[in-house]
């Protein structure tokens, strides 16, 4: 498919382009690190206990979805521990070797971060057990019945692991884990204040009308919050606009292709293929992908999460059906025997979920 405006605009993963960009509003202390209060206070005392004892942080779990701050808090907990930090990723280590190599090379106190650990295979798992917890990996040399393990020390590490689905690490590891931080979505308010410190950083004169225009189309997501803000940035630049305002701004994202609710062009297709051409649904995974364009994955898991969350869409055993307040999103009137097939605890409001997470494929 062409790309069109928007595409990507709203995904929390990042963009390559914007890399570094994001790294100069990067938060370089918890004290400029904006929202999760709770993680922010419990992680500082973890800190803060692990200087006066003069050793090194206990490892530390970051879980959420993606764009929350997950890199930026290891990026931190180097930073407040004074120690150098050591970049990588699950998916990056696919042998133990490779993760002998890293930790091999650490230094005293320094910060390892995995990022998707829960994507590392199984054999370094497994071989992270012994560095988390005793500082010692055993390397194998030789094959077969002449095959010896050689025990190598390790220097006192921080292990800081992020995953965006924390339920696909294994027990073990988890557990070997000292703080585990959960990382919720933001709010409008919180957004506004993260926007504020950007436009301050970018040098933007925005007022508060146009950073809750921005805050409220972000999907309580900072990455998504500063990629909207520097849009709106170079529509203003282009339009001779020096102050912007919420009618910069939508108009800025109109333009992108991003609702005043938060929603792209593939998540307005969804649930307009899923009300005009299934009447509502319920329609299987893999109809509904096809009548959009895309791929399945593309659907489940790129634009299926906030629709669900926003209570958009529900996930039943027999497809995904839409709600009511997608109905009114598009502009539409659910007739009432639509209404009336939907299950009794169907949410028709922002901020409700299903239990129901199976899909039987419609056909």
């Amino acid at each position: 498919m062409s790309a069109q405006p928007g595409d990507g605009l709203v995904a929390a993963t990042p963009d390559p382009d914007d890399k570094a960009i994001e790294a100069a509003l990067r938060p370089k202390n918890l004290d400029d690190f904006v929202g999760q209060k709770r993680v922010r206070e419990q992680l500082s005392l973890v800190l803060e206990a692990s200087r006066l004892r003069g050793r090194s942080a206990d490892h530390v779990l970051l879980s959420g979805p993606p764009g929350l701050g997950k890199t930026t808090l290891s990026m931190i907990i180097a930073a407040e521990m004074n120690a150098p930090l050591r970049i990588s990723s699950g998916p990056a280590i696919q042998h133990a070797g490779d993760l002998a190599a890293i930790l091999s090379s650490l230094t005293e106190g320094e910060v390892l971060f995995l990022d998707e650990i829960h994507r590392m295979s199984r054999p370094a798992e497994e071989m992270l057990y012994m560095a988390m917890e005793d500082f010692r990996v055993d390397i194998i040399v030789g094959k077969g019945a002449g095959a010896t393990a050689i025990p190598l020390d390790l220097p006192p590490f921080t292990l800081v692991g992020a995953t965006t689905r924390a339920g696909l690490l294994p027990g073990p590891l988890r557990d070997r884990f000292g703080f585990t931080g959960h990382l919720e979505f933001y709010s409008t308010a919180e957004l506004e204040l993260v926007l504020r410190r950007s436009a301050m950083l970018m040098d933007m004169k925005v007022n508060s009308a146009g950073f809750a225009e921005v805050a409220g189309r972000s999907r309580g997501t900072p990455r998504i919050a500063n990629r909207l803000l520097r849009r709106v940035r170079d529509w203003a630049l282009v339009h001779g606009v020096d102050q912007i305002d919420a009618r910069t701004a939508g108009a800025a994202l109109d333009m992108y292709e991003v609702d005043a609710r938060g929603l792209d062009r593939l998540d307005r297709s969804v649930l307009r293929a899923l009300i005009t051409k299934f009447n509502g649904g319920p329609v299987g995974l893999s109809t509904l992908a096809i009548a959009v364009g895309e791929e399945p994955e593309t659907v489940e898991t790129v634009a299926e999460p906030y629709l669900v969350r926003e209570g958009l869409l529900g996930r039943t055993p027999r497809g995904r059906v839409a709600t009511r307040a997608a109905w009114e999103h598009l502009g539409l009137q659910m007739p009432d025997h639509v209404a009336a097939g939907l299950p009794e605890n169907m949410f028709s409001g922002p901020g409700s979920n299903t239990s129901a997470d199976s899909d039987a494929d419609s056909l």
